[in-house]
C-alpha cells in the first residue's frame, strides 16, 4: 500500500507529506484547490509521462516521492530483483521534473529507467478517472482480470510453459529441416569438402607449429652453410694446420742451433696449433648439430602450403579448418540421416503442440465457465449503481489457430446499457459516467484477485447523486476492506464513508507570503462534519446540512 507522498514545488504545492493509512481515504475541497495536482504527482511519481510546466513558477525543479509498502512475495519487489534494484524495506520511488522538461527517476535511492518505473508503478497503484479506460481499453487486461477472477493463474504459468516447450520443438525441427535441404542442394560439393579436407586432415594449432618448425629449419640452413665453410677450411686441403706443424718442427730443429732466437716464436706457433685444433673440434661439433634433412624441410613446407591453400579455398583461417572439417561431416551426416531426424523432430514437435492444444482446450473451458460468474458478480452491483437496466457479458472468443502463450482465448467485456439496444465492447457502448461504474462494479467483483494494492478513483462519483451516490460509497468500502482505496470525491454519502478524510484547500504559501500554495489538512472527526455538511449545501452551510451531515457520518461506519 501507499504510505506516504512527499511533493516539492510541483504547480501549487510548495512542500506537502501525506501519510496514508489503509481502508477508505478520500480527497475532497472545492473546485480547484489543487486535487488533480495530487493525483498528478503521484502519476509522476509513478512513471507517468513528465513535463517542465508542472514545476512551482520561479522554481528550477520539483520532486515528489512516494513510499510504498507490500509483501516481500509482491510482483513489484520481483520486477525490481531481475533489475538488479535493490528492494530491502518500504520500496521508495522518487522522480525529479526539472524546469527545462528533464526528469529524473530512481527507487530506492538507485537510478532506474521511466520505463521501469512506470511497469513496477502500475503493479503497485492503479488511478481510474470517470474518463480514465485504461484498465478497460486492452483486451489483454480483460483477459488477465478473468484469469485472477477464476484463480487460473497456475494454469495459465503451466500453459506458457507447454507454449515454449512447442515451440523450441517446432523451432528445432525448421533448423533442422533448412540445414537438410540445404546440405541436399550441396551434396556433391559436402561430399568433396569432406574427403578433401579428412585427407588433409587439418590439426588445432597445426600452421604455428609447422611454420616455427620451417623458420627454424631455414635458419639451420643458411648457418650450415658458413658453418661448412669454415670446416672446410680447416679440415679441407687447404687447411694450415699441417703447414704450421711442419713449419713449427723445422723451427724447433733450427732453435737448438740459436738457442734464445726462436723458442718464443716456436712457443707461440704451438699454441695457434692448439687452438686451431679446438676450433676444428666446434666446428664439426655445430655441423652435427645444423645437420637436418632437406627432404624434412621441402615435407614441412608442402604440409603448411597445402594447409594455406585449403584455408583459401574455404575462405577461412586455417586455424578453423578442423572445425570446419566437424561442420561439413555434421552436415554430410544430417544428409545421410537426415529424414530420420527429421521425422523424430516432428514427432516431437506434434506431441508437444498436442499436449498444449488439450490443457488450451481445458483453460478455455474454466474461463468460460469463470466468465459466467464474474459477470453474475458484476451484475449483482449494477442495480445499486442505477444501471439496473443494463447488462455486463464477459465474452470469450477461442481460436485454436491463433495460439498464444497465454492460450487461445480472446476475452472482451461487453455491455448493453439499456434493453433494446445492440450490446457491445464497453468501451464503445458505455458513456463515461457508465464506465466509471461498470468500473467500480468490477473492482468490487474482483476485490483483491486482480488489482493493484492501492486502487484511486478520481471524481468516479461525477453527475451522481442520493442513492447512487451512496451505493459508491458502499462500494469503496467494501473494497477497501481487501486494497487500500483513495477517493477524490465531491459526493458527501462517498466522504462520510471514509476511514480518513483529508481535505485539500487553497491559500497564502505562508505567513505575509503573496504566493498560493495547495495545503492538505488530515480532518478531525469534529471538522468532518463542517466539510460534509458544506459538501451537502454549498457555500452557505445550514443547520439543517449539518444535521444530514451528522447522519451521514453516522450511518457511513
Amino acid at each position: 500500500m501507499l504510505i506516504q507522498l512527499s511533493i516539492r514545488d510541483i504547480v501549487l504545492i510548495e512542500r506537502l507529506d501525506l501519510a496514508f493509512e489503509t481502508g477508505l481515504s478520500v480527497l475532497t475541497g472545492e473546485t480547484g484547490a489543487g486535487k488533480s495536482i495530487l493525483l498528478d504527482s503521484l502519476s509522476l511519481a509513478l512513471g507517468g509521462r513528465g513535463d517542465g510546466g508542472l514545476v512551482r513558477h520561479g522554481e528550477e525543479k520539483g520532486q515528489v516521492t512516494a513510499v510504498f509498502d507490500v509483501s516481500g512475495t509482491h510482483a513489484a519487489r520481483q520486477l525490481l530483483r531481475e533489475n538488479g534494484i535493490d528492494d530491502d524495506g518500504d520500496l521508495i520511488f522518487r522522480r525529479i521534473q526539472s524546469a527545462d522538461g528533464r526528469t529524473r527517476a530512481s527507487i530506492n535511492d538507485q537510478p532506474v529507467s521511466v520505463q521501469l518505473m512506470r511497469q513496477a508503478g502500475q503493479l503497485l497503484v492503479e488511478i481510474h478517472g470517470q474518463h480514465d479506460d485504461r484498465a478497460l481499453i486492452d483486451t489483454d487486461a480483460h483477459r488477465t482480470l478473468l484469469d485472477a477472477f477464476a484463480a487460473l493463474s497456475d494454469e495459465v504459468r503451466q500453459l506458457s510453459g507447454l507454449y515454449k516447450t512447442w515451440k523450441d520443438a517446432e523451432r528445432a525441427f525448421r533448423t533442422h529441416r533448412a540445414r537438410v535441404e540445404a546440405a541436399a542442394r550441396e551434396a556433391d560439393y559436402i561430399r568433396a569438402s569432406v574427403e578433401e579436407l579428412e585427407a588433409l586432415a587439418p590439426q588445432d594449432g597445426e600452421e604455428d607449429e609447422l611454420a616455427e618448425q620451417r623458420s627454424r629449419m631455414q635458419k639451420a640452413e643458411r648457418i650450415a652453410g658458413d658453418i661448412s665453410e669454415a670446416s672446410e677450411f680447416l679440415n679441407g686441403n687447404a687447411s694450415p694446420v699441417p703447414l704450421i706443424g711442419s713449419l713449427v718442427r723445422r723451427l724447433e730443429r733450427k732453435s737448438h742451433e740459436a738457442p734464445g732466437l726462436l723458442e718464443e716464436t716456436v712457443e707461440l706457433l704451438d699454441t695457434a696449433l692448439n687452438h686451431l685444433s679446438n676450433a676444428q673440434m666446434g666446428i664439426e661439433a655445430a655441423l652435427r648439430k645444423t645437420e637436418f634433412d632437406p627432404r624434412e624441410l621441402e615435407r614441412v613446407e608442402e604440409r603448411l602450403f597445402a594447409l594455406r591453400a585449403a584455408g583459401r579455398k574455404y575462405s577461412v583461417a586455417v586455424a578453423d579448418l578442423p572445425a570446419l572439417t566437424e561442420k561439413m561431416i555434421a552436415d554430410l551426416a544430417d544428409l545421410d540421416a537426415g529424414e530420420e531426424k527429421l521425422a523424430e523432430l516432428e514427432k516431437l514437435t506434434s506431441a508437444a503442440k498436442a499436449e498444449y492444444d488439450r490443457a488450451a482446450v481445458v483453460l478455455s473451458g474454466k474461463r468460460r465457465h469463470g466468465a459466467e460468474a464474474l459477470a453474475e458478480a458484476v451484475m449483482a452491483e449494477l442495480p445499486a449503481l442505477k444501471l439496473e437496466r443494463a447488462r455486463f457479458m464477459v465474452e470469450v472468443a477461442s481460436d485454436p489457430e491463433a495460439a498464444t502463450a497465454e492460450g487461445i482465448d480472446t476475452v472482451e467485456f461487453h455491455v448493453q446499457t439499456n434493453p433494446g439496444t445492440r450490446p457491445g465492447p464497453i468501451m464503445k457502448v458505455a458513456s463515461g459516467g457508465e464506465l466509471s461504474r461498470f468500473l467500480l462494479a468490477l473492482k468490487v467483483a474482483l476485490a483483491d484477485r486482480g488489482s493493484a494494492p492501492t486502487l484511486v478513483f478520481d471524481e468516479i462519483d461525477t453527475g451522481v447523486g442520493g442513492a447512487v451516490a451512496d451505493a459508491i460509497g458502499q462500494r469503496l468500502k467494501r473494497l477497501s476492506e481487501k486494497v487500500q482505496v483513495l477517493s477524490v470525491t465531491h459526493a458527501p454519502q462517498v466522504a462520510a464513508r471514509a476511514a480518513t478524510h483529508l481535505l485539500i484547500s487553497k491559500g497564502p504559501a505562508g505567513q505575509g507570503s503573496d504566493k498560493i500554495a495547495t495545503q492538505v489538512a488530515t480532518m478531525e472527526p469534529e471538522h468532518r462534519t463542517e466539510e460534509i455538511a458544506r459538501m451537502l449545501a454549498g457555500a452557505s452551510v445550514t443547520d439543517e446540512a449539518r444535521a444530514a451531515a451528522k447522519r451521514l457520518l453516522a450511518g457511513g461506519g
